[in-house]
């Protein structure tokens, strides 16, 4: 898709989502019901007392996994499936440079992956959640969270070009 067209798509559904349900967008709420039902299925002890999932429990009911924000995590891999599929894009492939191995491609994804998780719950939010969606609410919170991660990933690719170019 042309990007300035799914630039403004993305847009409109951010707009529509905090007019029908007063909040943004935002993947880390989702991804945070699936680490809490696993909490609550594998550890019921620290589930039952500790501090964080009690007040969690205080101010939800229900299945963590009851959230909308987990059912929109199910509804992008879902569409991202059907989108590679209907335009024949949909392969298993490691995207690398030359310089790097599968082994450390995916090492550095997951710790990316790690680190990027563990800062949004520092951040209170995702990308999507603190940034795009509080930029369009003209949260000056929403405003420094993107200058930061577009500020600390231009810093940090002159340290890790070697590995793409």
């Amino acid at each position: 898709m042309n990007p300035y067209v799914a630039g403004f798509l993305l847009g409109i559904l951010l707009l529509l989502t905090i007019y029908i349900t007063g909040r943004g967008l935002g993947a880390s709420g989702g991804l945070k019901a699936v680490v809490l039902t696993a909490v609550k299925a594998v550890q019921p002890d620290q589930w039952t007392n500790g501090s964080y999932f009690q007040h969690y429990t205080g101010s939800h009911t229900g299945s963590p996994l009851n959230s909308w924000l987990f059912f929109e995590i199910i509804g992008v891999v879902i569409g991202a499936f059907y989108s590679g599929l209907i335009s024949s894009r949909l392969d298993f492939k490691i995207d690398k440079g030359f310089r790097i191995t599968n082994k450390t491609r995916l090492l550095m994804a997951g710790l990316g992956g790690i680190l990027f998780g563990f800062g949004s719950q520092l951040g209170r939010g995702c990308t999507s959640g603190a940034a795009l969606s509080g930029m369009a609410v003209m949260s000056f919170g929403g405003i420094v969270t993107m200058l930061s991660i577009f500020g600390a990933a231009y810093l940090a690719a002159y340290f890790f070009r070697k590995y793409w170019i």
